[in-house]
């Protein structure tokens, strides 16, 4: 593993490909790797490499970072709803002129059988929840985001997290579940069956981690509430590790350029 000082690599990372591309970054003699982690978990799972944790005070703080410390490529491995974020990498890295990826795994599809309807954001999506009627849904959000789903006196929430809200939601009915994925099928279908869910209210997160709730809503004819994806400047992307992987070689190799998007 390499604890070395050569040319800079800097992920922006929290996710499961951010940490997946920083243990294979670190096997690379004389290649430096520094993860950043936005800190909204207290006891976060720290990276290969070196790691700093927090932000970097908006687009002038991670311009100035990148002035300071020049690295030779960014990877923007936030998950992809960290629109924020990605903004402030396209802008600072453009100022900068340093190459910035997007690694960017591919969104989720409905297939037969499955029963979506996409939302913009979460008002959207309390709409469509009253407009169901549903009675028992399943949150499978962030923990920032259940405020727009207390307006709903209604249904029962089975609120899953990775760690507890903090302030509690102020629901009627509720139930909290902390859990980390992934999930496999099995478990999914039990808990939709043993709770009674006929709703779910999710991220277009994409990947394995949380497909198989959707898996288990399909067999079990399960309405779900996707919310599709915010917008983030264009950048070069790759959808999986070994095309980031690919692009930072070429980067290394004086061989960069602009990149069509590849999600």
């Amino acid at each position: 593993m390499n604890e070395g000082r050569g040319p800079m690599v800097l992920i922006l990372g929290g996710t499961t490909e951010g940490y997946a591309l920083a243990a294979a970054l670190a096997q690379r003699a004389g290649l430096r790797v520094v993860n950043s982690l936005a800190g909204r978990t207290s006891n976060p799972r720290l990276p290969t490499g070196e790691t700093r944790i927090g932000g970097f005070g908006g687009v002038e703080g991670l311009r100035d970072y990148l002035r300071g410390e020049r690295p030779l490529a960014v990877i923007d491995a936030t998950h992809p709803f960290a629109a924020t974020m990605g903004t402030h990498a396209a802008l600072a890295c453009s100022a900068c002129d340093i190459p910035l990826l997007r690694l960017q795994r591919p969104v989720w599809v409905p297939g037969p059988g499955d029963r979506w309807r996409g939302v913009g954001d979460w008002d959207q999506a309390v709409s469509a929840l009253a407009d169901l009627g549903a009675r028992r849904v399943l949150l499978a959000l962030g923990r920032q985001d259940l405020a727009p789903f207390t307006a709903l006196p209604d249904p029962w929430f089975l609120v899953r997290c990775v760690t507890p809200p903090d302030p509690s939601p102020h629901f009627a009915h509720w139930e909290l579940l902390l859990e980390r994925g992934p999930f496999d099928l099995a478990a999914e279908r039990a808990l939709l069956g043993e709770r009674r869910i006929d709703c779910i209210v999710c991220k277009n997160s994409g990947g394995t981690a949380g497909a198989a709730k959707l898996a288990a809503a399909r067999e079990l004819g399960i309405e779900v509430i996707m919310r599709e994806r915010p917008t983030r400047p264009p950048t070069a992307t790759a959808p999986d590790l070994a095309g980031a992987l690919a692009w930072l070689d070429e980067v290394m190799n004086g061989q960069h350029g602009d990149a069509e998007e590849a999600e």
